[in-house]
């Protein structure tokens, strides 16, 4: 495995972090080329708990952020002081990361994880634990949306939130039942993903995704 570029995701990028969170990490490897042709694949992604990482093979992470993958994409648009490994692969891919974004996969991506949040909030119980786990879920419910218009309408992906606490104060809210309140936010959402005009493509560039794989895949064959 050749770690080609990682960093620290989640609450802690997005300023969201509190006295109990966890932090979070994913990143890109590429395993040996040779690897693919044997009775045995190399496995498409490694993942821990403790600690929490998530680290995908490079096609897997590709296919991943051209699907639109929120947690796949933010990789790629980090704040500088949340990368942990960087290799020449990994800067490139830092490079041609818009190559990914399309504006159909991006609504529809950020749209449907708000979407399982709010699901989440619905059928969880108003005990203490419960109450914790509903704010957390408000909380990334409104990032999603927040950053999925912000992607959509600008191209550019806002990682660190510039009013963390707004989101703070919302998952309290919605955790102490306004529930109809992030309902509302979902509505809206829609309504301004349909009124927007983004300058994504259609669809991603494929052609410059593929060659950075294909890079990657002739820098690690046997000597």
């Amino acid at each position: 495995m050749h770690l080609l570029l990682s960093g620290i995701v989640g609450s802690v990028a997005y300023g969201l972090a509190g006295p109990g969170s966890d932090t979070d990490r994913i990143g890109v490897f590429a395993a040996p080329t040779v690897a693919f042709h044997g009775l045995r694949p190399p496995r498409e992604s490694v993942v821990t708990t403790d600690p929490d990482v998530t680290l995908h093979e490079a096609r897997k992470y590709a296919l991943l952020a051209l699907s639109g993958n929120p947690t796949a994409i933010e990789l790629m648009w980090l704040p500088e002081d949340c990368y942990e490994t960087r290799t020449g692969f990994g800067d490139e891919l830092i490079a041609i990361r818009s190559a990914f974004l399309s504006a159909p996969r991006v609504r529809d991506a950020y749209l449907g994880y708000a979407s399982q949040q709010f699901r989440k909030l619905a059928t969880r119980s108003a005990d203490i634990g419960g109450r914790r786990r509903s704010a957390k879920h408000a909380r990334h419910l409104a990032r999603l949306l927040h950053q999925g218009r912000t992607l959509y309408a600008t191209g550019v992906l806002e990682i660190r939130l510039a009013d963390p606490e707004w989101f703070r104060a919302f998952g309290e809210r919605v955790a102490g039942g306004a529930l109809d309140e992030a309902q509302a936010l979902v509505a809206d959402a829609e309504a301004e993903f349909d009124r927007i005009r983004s300058p994504l493509p259609e669809r991603p560039d494929e052609e410059t995704v593929e060659r950075w794989l294909l890079a990657v895949r002739a820098a690690h064959l046997p000597r």
